[in-house]
């Protein structure tokens, strides 16, 4: 389904450290793949980016295709004496599933690989044993005490990821960290590849944006759509799987992996750019999934479309499992059409169109 240079940027992006607030080796990665396939490539102050192709119609609508580049992780709270180091969260880290996972700190000398500590079953008092409070982890670096922390490089403020790589699975699965959002990433960038690569120009210039902070926001993207102002705007993310054993449907509704990407309705979702793209979808042979929206949408779009006038905005979203886990899950099928439906709504959209609700 991927050419092996798309799949090899796709695994070494996914393996690069880009946690909210230090998105910047992620980013930079992005930005340099990115360069292939458009006629520029730019950011702002606080990292997000954004890869340019210019339409060809004399006054072109401006797509912003945006998708977020931070992954959730940790951060050194304090460095006790004797050499252990407390975290806080970044972002929504599963703190359940902490301990005894490897840990990458990212430290003034380079990565410092820990452990998350985990008392051994043995000696844990099992009778009042519940999830731990993200203060009464500890991360081990093997460090007698502070000072030995200090020499590894590491202070207090460092950022710190999963040491998890990203792998393929079967003929079409992948498992990773990350997943959350670097794969919006890399699909709006193998979109510009594609539209590239066309022996013709579309009609509307084309703007792949790659934001930063939206695990603890969105504030990334209502930067640059304040700075870009598109005529449209389309949001990738990704949405949860609801098809594993213990997900009640009639609360989380009903997604299953590798059935096609999902479509929100409702809310910060024009419903005009919804249309649209359900045509996308018929006219790729892409089944969508249906989602609602009856407050927020909890991604990107909830502050994209409310930018100065109103940025006529739409949700599409990649099944994945384990959301917000050690590894998650995600379908290269799925991947596939959701860049399909991407392409056709770009070449749907016209100099003249509008998306405004007609009163």
């Amino acid at each position: 389904m991927l050419d092996s240079d798309s799949q090899s940027f796709l695994l070494d992006y996914l393996n690069t450290p880009s946690p909210t607030g230090f998105e910047w080796r992620g980013q930079k990665k992005w930005v340099n793949y990115a360069r292939q396939f458009s006629d520029r490539v730019e950011n702002d102050a606080y990292g997000t980016a954004w890869a340019t192709l210019e339409g060809s119609a004399k006054k072109p609508k401006r797509i912003m295709l945006e998708a977020h580049a931070d992954e959730i992780g940790f951060m050194v709270k304090t460095i006790t004496k004797e050499g252990f180091i407390n975290l806080d969260r970044v972002g929504g880290s599963d703190v359940a599933t902490a301990r005894g996972r490897r840990l990458d700190i990212l430290g003034d000398k380079g990565v410092v690989r820990g452990i998350i500590g985990n008392t051994a079953i043995h000696i844990r008092d099992r009778e009042n044993e519940k999830a731990p409070q993200v203060h009464e982890l500890h991360v081990d670096i093997g460090a007698k005490n502070e000072k030995e922390v200090a020499a590894a490089g590491v202070r207090v403020g460092h950022a710190a990821v999963y040491a998890d790589a990203a792998e393929l699975l079967g003929k079409d699965l992948l498992l990773g960290r990350a997943l959350d959002n670097r794969m919006g990433g890399f699909i709006i960038a193998q979109v510009m590849k594609r539209l590239h690569a066309r022996k013709s120009r579309i009609a509307s210039t084309v703007i792949a944006v790659n934001a930063v902070q939206e695990e603890i926001g969105g504030h990334g993207a209502k930067m640059v759509t304040h700075r870009l102002m598109p005529d449209v705007a389309v949001c990738l993310d990704v949405t949860h799987a609801t098809d594993t054993p213990g997900i009640d449907k009639a609360k989380h509704g009903a997604v299953k992996l590798g059935a096609g990407p999902s479509i929100t309705h409702g809310t910060c979702n024009h419903p005009q750019v919804v249309e649209r793209l359900m045509r996308a979808a018929e006219k790729s042979k892409v089944k969508l999934q249906h989602e609602s929206s009856s407050r927020y949408s909890g991604t990107d779009t909830d502050e994209i479309f409310r930018v100065q006038h109103g940025i006529p905005s739409g949700l599409i979203s990649l099944p994945l499992r384990y959301m917000h886990s050690v590894v998650e899950m995600a379908s290269l099928k799925d991947v596939e059409q959701v860049i399909q439906v991407l392409i056709a709504f770009v070449e749907s959209v016209k100099p003249d169109d509008e998306f405004i609700v007609k009163l």
